[in-house]
């Protein structure tokens, strides 16, 4: 059974957060908001510094979990965290794309244990929604009907 709840997420429009499929969750990506808004824009190695943009992962991750514990509903429960996305837009010589991901790596692994160990990828981009530095996506394993 797939479940997707969808909520109006402003300024983005109308997503869908999360969908669960068959014991996986596929969290929407998310963006480094603080208070609904935007707190890091710009490029990372040109805007952004790199405690900026770490920090602005971080703030992304906590949204990931923020929507697992909001979204699944119906019995189920977050088992582990096996992979997260994050994008990173950068200025044309940055190239520590991993160094700012880490940041989100340790939030899973901080706040879940050992079933926040995850594989990862972590990309850079010419541009993020809203003009964002950070934007990350994740996939879980969940438990339950």
């Amino acid at each position: 059974m797939t479940t997707a709840n969808k909520t109006a997420s402003a300024p983005s429009g109308y997503v869908t957060p999360l969908v669960v499929h068959e014991g996986f969750a596929y969290v929407s990506g998310q963006l480094p908001r603080k208070d609904g808004q935007i707190a890091y824009h710009g490029k990372v190695g040109a805007d952004v510094d790199l405690d900026s943009a770490r920090e602005a992962a971080r703030l992304c991750a906590q949204a990931c979990l923020n929507v697992l514990n909001r979204e699944l509903t119906e019995g189920r429960r977050l088992q582990r965290i096996l992979k997260i996305t994050g994008f990173v837009a950068s200025g044309p010589d940055f190239t520590a794309h991993g160094r700012v991901i880490d940041a989100a790596s340790e939030v899973f692994i901080e706040n879940l244990g050992q079933a926040g160990q995850h594989a990862r990828s972590a990309i850079g981009v010419a541009q993020l929604p809203h003009g964002a530095c950070v934007e990350i996506e994740v996939v879980a394993a969940v438990t339950g009907p």
